[in-house]
């Protein structure tokens, strides 16, 4: 049965579009997580109300869905089960090999330079001054410093993924409602995962976070072709044109006194504060409009998906989970430099340019490792045999 579950998911066509979107979202988290990084202009969360975090969660969630849904759906529930419990272990891996990593670079940096706004500004003084106590707190995912709270938020999320992929594969539309419900739940009643110290919770709520996942899920599943009707609409198109540039607007306002005069006093009481930790409906329905509006224009089979010119993208979105670790120590590295050894707009670019090369280079040399078994391959395997590429959720 785990032959055949294996089977299945190797023949699934590979959608070069979430490699392109999760690519592209790993190149922004990177340059979101540079502290006043010129470059960082370039990505999403400067022009809305959602960011990378958004679709680079609800790709995930519905790669999980897209990949171990036809399985489920063939029987194969306990191979399913097992596969993702082996993808929630390695990612607990990485973020504790992670976490010993980039702390121990952190104290270097601010040990050789007597600085500790290292220490500071990336929440690791308490784990340098009390590491016995701590490092049973990090093991736990209760401690974790700052830019290492995605990958605790993805670990919960696939640990739950075999029970609601099984229960969206028989009941979609309740299933989904049921974590809309979930959501509101945790907003109404403030439900989070404890943190430390004492008294502090997940910067991403799994509570909240896990609807944007399975939201991706229920339309990898079938909810979007139930929906692309919707989606095709001109009302849909209207009204996600005028969201994006609503959000656009109130953005703008948070560097122009003009134009923040302009915005009622109801509304800005109204919308704030836009808040990350529990998906704030704000940043979710922006996701949801440029959503919309990608999926209308970018099909499947989008021909420059194939060019030269976007496969840097595409390669580091088909190796997600070691060029995330590498872009968290490549954004330190980068602010470090710049903080170290001052210089314009121009030191900025080429950091970040070499960063993005940096990381663009990792996905080179593991996508041409994979193909080096390839090489003793019989010849006279046909191509039909040959398994397909498939990815893998984040």
């Amino acid at each position: 049965m785990a032959k055949n579950a294996s089977s299945i998911s190797e023949a699934i066509e590979r959608d070069l579009r979430l490699d392109f979107y999760r690519g592209l979202g790993l190149w922004m988290i990177f340059l979101d997580h540079i502290p006043d990084d010129v470059v960082g202009w370039l990505t999403l969360r400067n022009y809305g109300f959602s960011d990378a975090a958004e679709f680079f969660v609800f790709i995930s969630g519905y790669l999980a869905g897209y990949i171990y849904g036809p399985v489920i759906q063939t029987g194969n529930f306990l191979a399913a089960t097992k596969r993702l419990l082996v993808r929630a272990w390695h990612l607990y891996i990485a973020h504790i090999l992670l976490f010993l990593i980039f702390t121990a670079q952190i104290a270097r940096a601010a040990r050789k330079f007597d600085n500790p706004m290292y220490k500071d500004e990336f929440n690791v003084a308490n784990f340098l001054a009390h590491p016995d106590e701590l490092i049973w707190q990090a093991l736990t995912m209760r401690y974790k410093p700052v830019d290492l709270d995605v990958l605790p938020l993805f670990i919960v999320l696939v640990l739950a993924s075999p029970l609601v992929l099984w229960c969206l594969v028989r009941r979609p539309n309740l299933t989904l409602l049921g974590s809309a419900i979930l959501y509101v739940l945790a907003r109404w009643f403030d439900w989070n995962l404890a943190s430390y110290p004492p008294g502090t919770h997940w910067y991403f709520n799994p509570y909240a976070w896990q609807l944007m996942f399975f939201l991706g899920a229920w339309c990898a599943i079938g909810g979007a072709a139930k929906i692309w009707f919707l989606i095709q609409s001109r009302a849909a198109l209207v009204i996600s044109v005028a969201w994006i540039f609503f959000a656009l607007f109130i953005v703008m306002t948070w560097h122009s006194a003009f134009l923040e005069s302009l915005v009622p006093k109801w509304m800005i009481k109204a919308i704030y504060p836009i808040d990350k930790t529990d998906l704030d409906m704000l940043r979710f329905t922006h996701f949801l409009a440029l959503a919309v509006l990608v999926s209308r224009y970018i099909p499947r089979h989008w021909g420059p998906l194939t060019s030269h010119w976007l496969r840097p993208l595409i390669l580091c979105g088909q190796h997600s989970l070691p060029n995330f670790c590498l872009g968290v120590f490549l954004s330190f590295g980068v602010h470090y430099l710049l903080v170290q050894f001052p210089g314009g707009d121009w030191r900025q670019i080429a950091l970040s340019i070499a960063g993005v090369a940096i990381m663009t280079a990792l996905a080179w040399i593991l996508d041409r490792a994979e193909k080096v078994p390839n090489l003793f391959v019989d010849v006279s395997e046909t191509e039909t045999t040959k398994p397909a590429m498939k990815p893998e959720p984040a």
